[in-house]
């Protein structure tokens, strides 16, 4: 964010303020505050503002600002039109287009090929029956024998690695070094020596949650101690402090409330009340998305030994994010646009356009590890749902949309190229002569932010992090450090399927040394 943020970009935070249910809240505590007996007219100005800091609704407002700073990073561009600032890039913004109608004509084409709609209202027995079976929708589940995933991460990275930029000759960008990589679109990505700045919390001098081996305390009174200080933390309510805190780790009995107050997130009636509004629109009508979301939880969770007793938790979150048109609020600041389909019989009639599915999100294989570890933090699926839509509107979408960010699938791709081989380029070269190119290895990582390829815990650990840092760079930073800890098998193999082999199983690895020795061992 700049030093001195725009006027425009202030009146973007009042107007977020007074559109949101604080406003409202705010404003009745404030009539409270003034009604109270004993006020004189002269100071009730500062009665009530005294009344309203005693309450706790200045932390709530420095809260609900901070959130907009972190979500809305105040960027500017003089020269970019206002409606391209999504995406600066014109080539970017083809691409993402392009691949757009791509991932949209899959999905019509199995619907015409399956004869099936993407929509239709359930019957009212089916109503009552999927009500009755809400907590156990796994069992005798729709017929997915037809039903395919729309994309991949492979069918992703193809697409990412044909970017071309036209104004773009190699040697020509200033600061893009990325010679024997697979990514050729120049975008400025934080070198080593910035990421040890930013990062600087996680040297390998400071002890950290996730880590058992201290030399100079025993882990067990670190993490009393640490325990003691995020209740603290805790108490004071206010997010940027916790995500300091978050920054060495959450302990385990205190991570779900630590994300919540990162994240913002506060479940009230009016949420649990949405929450049920969505359940019932999953009631009424049977979306085609619907079996896409059985048919990826089918073909990852329930075939992992971390996360199978959680299948009908995960449709109970999944079916009503589908649902949520609230989540086209984050189409306002990425470079993707919602998905739009027509009503039957107007095709190509724009005002019979609507989005589809409601939420503007077409899951694609691998989607629902997005939510799967959370499961282990949350047992009330509304709490889960809040936190998972959270992390999804904030971080996860990037992972799966091209653009030009610096937090985007497609510069995280590049800074684990150039990390890497900067870090090994013995190892990078060695695979590379052998046609295994490591980004092709390490995209679906980056993409499912680890998840389920790591141990549950790890994820969550490294997931800490993201939270805390409010970046996702640190997922490229811990690729790199795995193929540089298995480095002597991989300058062995000699064929792409081997070196897959050796990096296929890392359910035994450590985040958080691991990070620290990709950071700070040279």
């Amino acid at each position: 964010m700049g030093d001195v943020p725009s006027e425009q970009y202030i009146l973007d935070i009042i107007q977020d303020i007074r559109t949101s249910k604080l406003y409202t809240d705010l404003l009745n505590a404030a009539h409270f505050e003034a009604s109270k007996p004993g006020h004189r007219i002269s100071d009730l100005k500062k009665q009530v503002h005294a009344g309203l800091v005693n309450s706790g609704w200045d932390k709530k407002l420095r809260n609900a600002v901070a959130k907009f700073i972190q979500t809305h990073p105040h960027v500017q561009h003089p020269y970019i039109p206002h409606e391209h600032t999504k995406e600066p890039l014109v080539h970017l913004r083809k691409a993402q287009q392009a691949w757009e109608k791509k991932i949209l004509k899959s999905l019509n084409s199995m619907c015409t090929e399956l004869s099936i709609p993407l929509a239709r209202r359930r019957p009212e027995r089916d109503q009552k029956d999927m009500s009755m079976r809400w907590t156990e929708l796994g069992i005798d589940g729709p017929d997915l024998s037809q039903i395919r995933p729309v994309y991949a991460p492979k069918d992703f990275l193809e697409v990412v690695i044909g970017l071309q930029n036209p104004n773009f000759q190699t040697g020509n960008a200033n600061g893009f070094f990325n010679l024997l990589g697979i990514v050729q679109i120049p975008l400025k990505v934080r070198e080593i020596d910035e990421l040890r700045i930013q990062y600087s919390d996680m040297s390998i001098n400071q002890c950290q949650t996730g880590v058992d081996d201290f030399a100079d305390i025993p882990s067990e009174l670190f993490e009393s101690e640490r325990v003691k200080l995020g209740k603290k933390v805790l108490a004071a309510c206010h997010g940027p402090l916790t995500q300091e805190y978050a920054k060495k780790g959450c302990p385990v009995s205190l991570r779900g409330d630590l994300w919540c107050q990162m994240l913002g997130i506060e479940v009230q009636d009016i949420d649990i009340l949405y929450f049920e509004q969505l359940k019932s629109y999953v009631l009424q009508h049977d979306l085609l998305v619907d079996n896409l979301l059985y048919k990826d939880v089918k073909l990852t969770a329930t075939n992992d030994d971390q996360y199978f007793v959680f299948e009908d938790f995960l449709y109970q979150v999944l079916l009503p994010f589908s649902r949520d048109t609230w989540l086209l609020n984050h189409f306002n600041y990425t470079s993707s646009l919602p998905p739009k389909s027509y009503i039957w019989g107007k095709l190509g009639v724009e005002e019979f356009a609507v989005v589809y599915p409601p939420n503007g999100v077409i899951p694609f294989h691998g989607f629902v590890m997005y939510v799967a570890p959370l499961c282990y933090l949350y047992r009330e699926p509304v709490k889960l749902y809040y936190v998972f839509r959270e992390m999804y509107s904030q971080y996860f979408f990037r992972l799966h949309s091209i653009s030009s960010h610096p937090q985007g699938i497609v510069a995280l791709s590049q800074m684990f190229e150039i990390l890497l081989q900067n870090d090994e380029p013995e190892m990078f070269y060695h695979l590379r002569s052998i046609g295994c190119q490591p980004l092709k290895i390490a995209f679906k990582w980056l993409m499912r932010a680890f998840s389920g390829f790591l141990s549950s815990d790890q994820v969550l650990l490294l997931w800490d992090r993201v939270l805390a840092y409010n970046s996702l760079e640190i997922l490229p930073v811990l690729a790199v450090a795995i193929f540089s800890f298995r480095k002597t098998n991989l300058m062995k193999v000699t064929t792409f399927s081997a070196a897959e082999a050796v990096l296929a199983d890392l359910t035994t690895l450590q985040v958080v040394p691991l990070i620290q020795l990709g950071l700070f061992s040279q």
